[in-house]
């Protein structure tokens, strides 16, 4: 029998071994003085529901949903913050009294980093040309949060044009236009930010665009990571460097900003994510 009566959140995917959070949410934990206990939940591909309900039934006060469960946790949810609702996903699950209460922290994850990294903070994008790779559910959570920087344009590029449209048309005519492309069409085209939200690099192998695009970028920010420091290469980073990209940035720190709102919506405290990211980094 269980006798741990601290409160139990946890990382449900599939896979799910190789997640960072608890490592994550030890830390906001320890210096928050929260105490809890935070699991990876395996699921099967075909029970998330299930494996979810048997959580829920142990106690569990909260989960964050990762690959490939997103849609599934957003259709599970009763109740759906704004940011959920314009992801079309959930990332974050929280059980109050039976009730199933849905969010999305991916886009304010992104933000608070890119805050970070520019000196100007988040402003600095406003008026900014913005590239997205990818128009899968990568890049749908992080389109809003993006959008709400008030860019120029965003450019969503994808290898069909179609998948690109439907994804551009969800979110409508706003101030900063969403415009589609297939990514053979980016030649000659300039980005302030170029942000890689494909599952491209995970074989390897980047995607493919042109080098001038890369070089005339101000940053160039990859979803995925790999560690060590903020300039750590990804296939996608190394192929910027190559091209003579000024700044880069893995998505490591984005995963600690949405952790860190993930806690905040579970706890009502925010953790400092700075000394978490050094630490992580530093462990990795």
């Amino acid at each position: 029998m269980n006798t741990d009566r601290r409160d139990l959140y946890g990382v449900i995917g599939n896979p799910v071994a190789h997640s960072k959070s608890p490592a994550i949410h030890a830390a906001f934990s320890l210096q928050t003085g929260h105490a809890l206990r935070y699991e990876r939940v395996y699921a099967p591909l075909d029970d998330f529901i299930g494996t979810v309900r048997v959580f829920e039934d142990e106690g569990g006060l909260g989960l964050n949903v990762t690959l490939p469960f997103k849609l599934e946790a957003y259709a599970y949810a009763q109740t759906r913050t704004e940011r959920a609702r314009r992801a079309g996903a959930v990332n974050t699950l929280r059980f109050d009294a039976g009730k199933r209460y849905g969010d999305n922290t991916d886009g304010i994850g992104l933000v608070r980093d890119l805050a970070r990294l520019g000196s100007a903070g988040a402003k600095s994008w406003e008026g900014a040309r913005i590239l997205i790779l990818g128009a899968g559910g990568a890049a749908r959570g992080i389109l809003g949060p993006l959008l709400d920087l008030h860019p120029e344009i965003v450019v969503l590029a994808n290898r069909t044009e179609a998948a690109a449209r439907t994804l551009a048309g969800l979110f409508g005519a706003g101030a900063s236009p969403v415009l589609p492309v297939s990514t053979s069409d980016l030649q000659g085209r300039t980005f302030e930010l170029v942000i890689n939200a494909t599952s491209a690099g995970l074989d390897g192998l980047p995607p493919e665009v042109p080098g001038t695009l890369l070089r005339e970028a101000r940053l160039v920010y990859d979803l995925g990571y790999t560690g060590a420091s903020d300039s750590d290469m990804t296939p996608f980073l190394c192929l910027a460097r190559e091209h003579g990209a000024a700044a880069t940035a893995d998505g490591l720190g984005m995963l600690v900003e949405q952790a860190a709102e993930s806690f905040f919506i579970w706890r009502g405290v925010r953790p400092d994510t700075v000394p978490v990211l050094a630490a992580l980094r530093a462990s990795i």
